[in-house]
């Protein structure tokens, strides 16, 4: 099928990568991410120009973060972007001349996974994002599941806790609220102020007080043993495997592959995630247990999956 242009929707750059049919990122051309929607697309079509100089392009793949219609062209709403039934698909062809494919970005991460990184081999697997916030996406028989409209796999708005916590889409005790950046933030801040002497090293990597917590000062502590670091990944950890746990009832699948941000901490995550999965897992004692690994190809996950879905004609079911 030839080449293909990748791009990924930053908070800061766009950036537009070649990927080639196994995968491989060729060429990569960054630009800065505007402030407005219209900008956006602009960018969109310069990045993909950037990166396109001196190679034969098939088509583009872009990931967006938000919810995209099931024909692969239209962005229903997207959080952190003004865009409201945006036709994506339509004006970025316009501007560059290519078919232009548009996927929700964590679906793209989890395709670029199962083809190339974690979930090789595997036919039904779930793959989770852990940052900010919490995305997935599920491919179920070689086919990435998308529901109806297009806009399934939502899992970070799944409700694990009735009137629990205010989520920023607005509904109550949402997963994301629970396992998540902004909750190991939470958790971290939480216990240093209620054992300060436990909390020692986290503390002093950032400003002294509990309010001067960051994520990757949680991280730093964690790994140098912090007692309260170390403490808050657990309930990080027991948070997402129960959630795993609840997905597991629904999918079945033979793996899942936990990507993100966070997911760079590797087993000081992945270890109680797997415990609290098996604690979670109806039967799990006797039945098989899928597998929980750490995704393997990072932040270029969204790219390269977003790229290889550009060659698919259909792989939506």
């Amino acid at each position: 099928m030839g080449l293909t242009i990748g791009v990924d929707i930053g908070g800061t750059k766009i950036a537009a990568g070649v990927v080639d049919e196994d995968g491989n990122i060729l060429s990569v051309h960054k630009v800065p991410t505007p402030g407005t929607p219209e900008g956006i697309v602009d960018a969109i079509a310069s990045a993909v120009e950037g990166a396109r100089a001196g190679n034969e392009i098939v088509g583009v793949g872009i990931g967006a973060a938000g919810y995209v219609n099931r024909q692969r062209s239209t962005v229903y709403f997207a959080p952190n972007i003004d865009w409201r039934q945006e036709p994506l698909k339509q004006k970025v062809e316009a501007r560059v001349g290519l078919p232009v494919v548009v996927e929700n970005d964590a679906n793209a991460a989890a395709w670029g996974e199962y083809k190339f990184g974690a979930g090789k081999g595997h036919r039904n697997v779930i793959c989770i994002t852990l940052g900010t916030g919490l995305g997935g996406g599920v491919i179920i028989g070689n086919k990435l599941r998308r529901g109806h409209f297009g806009v399934a796999a939502e899992f970070g708005h799944i409700r694990m806790v009735p009137d629990g916590l205010l989520c920023g889409c607005g509904s109550q005790g949402c997963w994301e609220q629970y396992a998540s950046g902004r909750a190991l933030v939470r958790y971290a801040t939480q216990r240093a102020n209620a054992t300060p002497e436990n909390a020692e090293t986290l503390l002093a990597l950032g400003d002294g007080t509990p309010e001067g917590i960051e994520g990757k000062h949680v991280s730093m502590a964690a790994r140098q043993g912090d007692p309260v670091a170390v403490d808050s990944y657990r309930e990080l950890a027991r948070w997402v495997g129960a959630g795993l746990a609840d997905l597991a009832s629904l999918f079945d699948p033979s793996a899942f592959i936990v990507g993100g941000g966070l997911s760079d901490e590797g087993e000081l995550l992945l270890d109680p995630i797997r415990k609290s999965y098996k604690r979670w897992l109806v039967g799990g004692n006797w039945r098989p247990v899928a597998d929980v690994r750490a995704a393997e190809l990072g932040n270029k996950a969204g790219l390269v999956g977003a790229a290889d879905l550009a060659r698919e004609p259909d792989p939506v079911m």
